[in-house]
This record gives structure tokens, sequence and C-alpha cells, in this order.
């Protein structure tokens, strides 16, 4: 079969094609393309690509940089990172669960702005306990996001609307309404963004100090790794996991077979609304502290294609954010370090999650190349 391919076939099929492992493969054939068309553009300009891409893993903190500025070192570099990648994980997760029931939840920004505004006005601005109120925002994130994901998984359920459409038209309808309570009370007259939170009730200890350094500390991550575990626990083990790929996959089948899909989708909605209500309070409550007013985070949209570069499983969503997050907290220094613009900086990313979009495609080219070719030589004999 192999013979009949040309050199880049041969090359695409080593890595999409059949065998152990495929899905890593696949994803590190969109990592080293990304990187290639990257490479090119940094050539275009002028630029070293194997400077630049070392000069993003300093920025990120994977590799120590040159000189550092007082109280801050490699360890804090890599502290920022993993404060930064903790929502991102929640928004993958969110989209992945949905994607295995057949759902596509685009409100998770919405969801993030909505879980946001709460957990800001109820528990930001108190003066509770740094530990319950860190435990409310928490709960804040998790009900409140989860009642928002089955009101899409309700109108799904009973007038059959398209979710798609829903999530779009919540995305506005929050942001609108967020934006109104921001700038009728509780709006910065400096930055225009909201009042920032105490710290009693932020989840990330901004310049928290130990060691001689100065560090930001995401208290939320080492959560994130346990509700991956968990739901990677409920899409192996449990009946309800069973049930949400069984309907992603044949809901006729799935209704044929016993199964309440109707249930099912609200359920698989429930579950990605809670999860993005915790990317939220992790955004805004922890890594930033504020909101932006009339503005729906980029977060939310990139993690349908950090979702899709992790094929939608819950350990591939975790790497795929690290991965992502890498590339997005390595622009800063990348810019400054070649003198090249940040926007420019920042289209390599874009490129990363452009082909970690086409991650299933490369996975449906792979199988019909197999075909193909096993079909011809089936044929010559």
């Amino acid at each position: 079969m192999l013979k009949k391919m040309n050199i880049f076939q041969r090359i695409f099929y080593a890595f999409c094609g059949e065998g152990k492992a495929r899905k890593l493969r696949t994803s590190i054939f969109c990592i080293l393309a990304s990187m290639v068309f990257g490479g090119i553009i940094l050539l275009l300009l002028g630029k070293n690509p194997i400077v630049a891409y070392k000069s993003l893993l300093q920025g990120a903190g994977i590799l120590p940089k040159i000189k550092y500025p007082g109280r801050k070192n490699q360890l804090t570099d890599i502290l920022n990172l993993l404060d930064y990648t903790t929502p991102m994980v929640f928004a993958s997760l969110a989209v992945a669960v949905a994607l295995k029931c057949g759902l596509f939840n685009i409100c998770v920004s919405g969801t993030m702005i909505f879980t946001g505004i709460l957990a800001t006005t109820l528990v930001g601005y108190s003066n509770l306990d740094p530990f319950v109120a860190r435990i409310l925002v928490v709960i804040i994130g998790i009900v409140g996001g989860g009642l928002l994901g089955a009101l899409i998984g309700w109108l799904k359920y009973r007038f059959n609307m398209n979710e798609v459409i829903v999530s779009i038209m919540l995305n506005y309808i929050i942001n609108y309404i967020a934006s109104f309570v921001i700038n009728s009370r509780y709006a910065d007259p400096i930055s225009r963004e909201s009042v920032e939170i105490g710290q009693n009730a932020r989840l990330t200890l901004m310049n928290f100090e130990a060691m001689g350094l100065k560090m930001n500390i995401s208290l939320l991550f080492p959560f994130a790794i346990l509700v991956v575990f968990l739901i990677d626990f409920l899409m192996k083990r449990t009946k309800l996991g069973f049930e949400l790929k069984s309907v992603g996959t044949s809901p006729l089948a799935s209704k044929y077979a016993g199964m309440n899909v109707k249930r099912t989708m609200i359920l698989s909605m429930v579950i990605s609304g809670a999860l993005a209500g915790l990317a939220g309070v992790a955004y805004y409550l922890g890594t930033y502290g504020s909101i932006q007013p009339r503005v729906l985070p980029a977060l939310g949209f990139d993690a349908i294609a950090v979702a899709l570069l992790g094929f939608i499983t819950p350990i591939g969503c975790f790497f795929a954010s690290i991965l992502v997050m890498i590339f997005q907290c390595g622009t800063s220094y990348l810019s400054s370090r070649l003198g090249v613009l940040r926007e420019i900086a920042s289209l390599i990313t874009s490129i990363l999650l452009l082909f970690s979009a086409c991650a299933v495609y490369f996975n449906q080219k792979a199988d019909s190349y197999h075909n193909k070719f096993l079909m011809e030589d089936k044929s010559d004999e």
C-alpha cells in the first residue's frame, strides 16, 4: 500500500495512519505542521525560527531566560503558565464533554462571564473568611454554569432548538447584561473594568512570597487535574459516560437500545456548563481579578480548537491546554527578544489553533488513504 503513495502521502500516513497511539501522532503532526508554517513566516520576516521558538519556550518558563527581574526566576514563570492554563483546562473539557454527546457548546465564553460576574458581585467584594469565600466562588462557578448548561439542554430537548444558535444568542445576552451591571455599579473609573476583587475571594495567590521570590500560585490547578481524571473516569467507567458516547455516535440507535436520549443530552450540557463555569471563576476571579465589559473572552473559543487537538479526551485536553498556553504565554518575550510585533508572535499561536481544528479532518483523510490504497491492493490481487 505504501508503495503507491508519494513522499508527502507517506509522511502524512506515518503520522496519522493506522496503528497504536494514532491520536497522539496526529496531534504531533498538527503541532509540527503549525511550527513549519510559523517558521516560514518568521523566515520571510528575516528572523531565525530556531531562536524564535527557543524564545517562545523561555517566555513560557519551559527554558530559562537570559536574565530575570527582581525576585523572579524560571519557577515563577512556570507557576504563571499553570495559572493561565487552569481556565483553559476547564474550558476545553467543557467543549469535549458536549462534543462527546454530539452537541456543540459554543456558550463557553458566555458561561465564563455569567459565573464570573455572579461570583464577583456575590462574593468578590465581601469580607468573608478566605477559605469560605473561595469555596463559595467554586460552588457558584459549578452551580451557575450547570444551570446555564441545563437551560441550553432543556431548550434543545423541549423545543428542538439548535444548541449552537441558542449558545450564540446567550453569549450576547449575558455579555450585555454583565456590561450593564459593571458600568452601572462596579466600574473602575481608571481602567473602566470592574473593580478588582478582594484577595480573600481570589483563586490565585498574587505575589505570594516564598524562598525570596514573588509568585502567582493558582489554587485551582490541582483541582483541575482532579477534574480531568474524574471526567476521564466518567467517560470510560460509568453508565452515564457510555450513554454520552453512544448518543453522540448515534441518537437513533441509542434510543432503540432503551436509552433516554433527551435526558442524556441535558445532563451532558449540565456537566459542560459546570466545567465552563469553573473556567469562568478561574479566569475572572483567579488569573485576572476583574472583568472587562463588552468583551467575550477569546479563551472560550480557543478551547474548541484545544479540545479537538486533544481529540476530545480529558487527558488529551489537559496536555493540549498546556501546549497552547505555552505558545500564548511566550509571545510577549518572543516579541521583545526578536523585535517583531506582538501580533506576528500571536499569529504563530493562531496557526497552531487552526491546525488543531483540522485534527479530525486529518484523521478522516488518513482513513480515506487507507481505504483507497487498500482497495487498490486487493484489486491488484
